[in-house]
């Protein structure tokens, strides 16, 4: 039931301030209250003063289709979803707009649009549906045994997904270069020790034994001796080193003298074998003391 008495005192401050905003409030009681000429008046005099105002525009738009002025109260409703696209009173006097007018399919669109606004308002739902079934064709009745092959296939490729795209091939990864193979190490040439005299000894003569210092020249000579066996005539045995260089300076102007004759006779060539053993012994020998004296100098 109207509340007249809150219209009237609406219509007081109204008239006694022109320019009050209250305007939009007596205009809304109006309307409800079923006086909607009245209503149209107010909104567009407050309107005039407060062009902004959209809720004020609303009720203008609303109270114009109460009186069946479509085409004015479209054009005040589009302004306002112009600046406010989600009011839901203007959808809705939209979408009443566009039912009065038999434009069924425009007044669904707006109605659902309304719903996705306002999901559990039940009136709203039920003109949804009412709307659906007037102008949507009713889905074809199932089989007995469920739905047809093409049925399914269709509903399949319906709801079929898009295929997703084909990954970008992935860059092949870059391989480092193998390093470089080490070059072979050089044997370095042998140097000569510090003390200019080391040299290599020769086979089948025990120098660690002539390295070690020896008490005498009779102990290197016994070593000498030693380090020979394999030929038969001992050497003799020099008491001195000047002894032994002078030795082996005999033995080889001899064997210089009258070298073996190559060519000769195998019996001559086993004649001088003992010789050519002797002077090799030696030359080693000299070799190892030789050694010896340049150790005990370091």
């Amino acid at each position: 039931m109207p509340d007249f008495s809150r219209i009237d005192d609406l219509r007081r401050r109204v008239q006694k301030d022109p320019a009050s905003i209250a305007f939009a409030q007596l205009a809304e009681e109006c309307r409800r209250a079923g006086q909607n000429q009245e209503a149209v008046d107010v909104c567009r005099a407050g309107l005039a003063l407060h062009p902004g105002y959209l809720s004020a525009r609303v009720t203008l738009g609303r109270a114009l289709i109460e009186l069946n002025e479509l085409e004015e109260a479209l054009n005040e409703l589009s302004l306002v979803l112009k600046s406010a696209p989600e009011n839901l009173a203007a959808i809705r006097g939209l979408a009443e707009i566009f039912q009065r007018q038999g434009l069924l399919t425009e007044a669904l669109a707006q109605y659902r649009t309304a719903l996705t606004l306002a999901r559990n308002d039940p009136d709203l739902q039920h003109t949804v549906e009412e709307l659906a079934r007037k102008i949507e064709p009713p889905l074809p009745p199932a089989s007995a045994d469920g739905l047809s092959f093409e049925q399914i296939q269709d509903e399949f490729l319906k709801h079929l997904p898009p295929p997703p795209r084909p990954p970008k091939a992935a860059a092949a990864p870059k391989v480092a270069p193998a390093p470089p193979l080490p070059e072979p190490a050089s044997t370095p040439p042998d140097e000569p020790s510090s003390a200019g005299t080391e040299s290599v000894p020769r086979a089948g003569l025990d120098v660690e034994r002539f390295a070690a210092p020896a008490e005498s020249t009779a102990e290197i000579a016994a070593a000498a001796r030693e380090a020979t066996p394999e030929i038969e005539a001992a050497p003799p045995d020099f008491t001195s080193i000047a002894e032994i260089e002078a030795g082996a300076a005999e033995a080889a102007p001899q064997i210089d003298a009258a070298p073996p004759d190559f060519t000769a006779s195998n019996q001559e060539l086993a004649a001088h074998q003992p010789a050519l053993q002797m002077i090799a012994a030696l030359e080693q020998w000299l070799d190892a003391i030789h050694v010896t004296r340049a150790d005990r100098r370091a």
